[in-house]
């Protein structure tokens, strides 16, 4: 898959000892935080889709902490050099990264393994903010050239 404009992917660490692991995720010093507005985490089922959506001023942090989430990114701003383009990306147990990104791309993910567990640090509260902030668009029923389905080939 291609990739979009401003949309960053970093690989974290997990420290394991005998008493069990600390996940990192996201620091104040690292070079592409940006600013603290909130921590919430999301729940997914296996085959459950949250999606679509895009934010107009929020710059979402994702990260897997439990379980592996399909995370598709497609790129709807008219003014970037990727418009049009789409990422996917598999991340948690297998892949524990961090995945930045920025408002004005599409994005939706899919529970891969029986529940998962998706931390988020975006850089401003959603209770901040008017209802119009963010456009939901059908997972199924849109104009974003992706199929949700699993391939087997």
């Amino acid at each position: 898959m291609s990739n979009i404009n401003g949309v960053k992917v970093i690989s974290l660490k997990k420290i394991p000892d005998e008493r069990g692991t600390v996940y990192h995720m996201l620091r104040s010093s690292d070079p592409h935080f940006t600013k603290f507005g909130e921590t919430y985490f999301s729940k997914i089922y296996k085959g459950a889709i949250k999606g679509w959506h895009i934010h107009k001023i929020i710059t979402l942090n994702y990260c897997v902490v439990q379980g592996m989430v399909k995370i598709v990114l497609y790129d709807a701003r008219d003014n970037s050099s990727t418009k049009g383009n789409i990422m996917e990306l598999f991340i948690g147990d297998d892949n524990y990264v961090l995945v930045v990104i920025p408002y004005g791309v599409a994005n939706g993910h899919k529970g891969i393994t029986e529940t998962s567990l998706l931390a988020n640090v975006p850089d401003v509260p959603h209770d901040k903010l008017d209802a119009d902030e963010m456009i939901r668009i059908d997972p199924y029923d849109n104009d974003i050239p992706y199929n949700w389905d699993r391939i087997d080939n």
